[in-house]
């Protein structure tokens, strides 16, 4: 059985940093692309980044470009979310992805 473990989330400081993990158990981690996602209370869910198998290729959507980092550690069956210089409406839920599976999200908010 896949399960995706994020972790990581709290309350941040804008302008702080907090960097959010991603375990995985069940499957071979490095087959697979990790994605990263969030839902804001009353919004859709949206994609934030995005990492190849090998880690080599990534991409962000635009309103992270630059602040934020997606890596991986494919001996450690481990995805990150380095969040730099967060703003408020960065809070949300966020959730890694890879495959078919999902992760059960955690929280990030971002405040003074």
């Amino acid at each position: 059985q896949v399960q995706l473990v994020e972790s990581g989330g709290g309350l941040v400081q804008p302008g702080g940093s907090l960097r959010l993990s991603c375990v995985v158990s069940g499957r071979t981690f490095s087959t697979y692309a990790v994605n990263w996602f969030r839902q804001a209370p009353g919004k859709e869910r949206e994609f934030v980044a995005t990492i190849s198998r090998n880690g080599v290729s990534t991409n962000y959507a635009d309103f992270v470009k630059g602040r934020f980092t997606i890596s991986r550690d494919n001996g450690k069956n481990t995805a990150y979310l380095q969040m730099n210089n967060p703003k408020p409406e960065d809070t949300a839920v966020y959730t890694c992805q890879q495959w078919l599976s999902w992760g059960q999200g955690t929280q990030v908010t971002v405040s003074s």
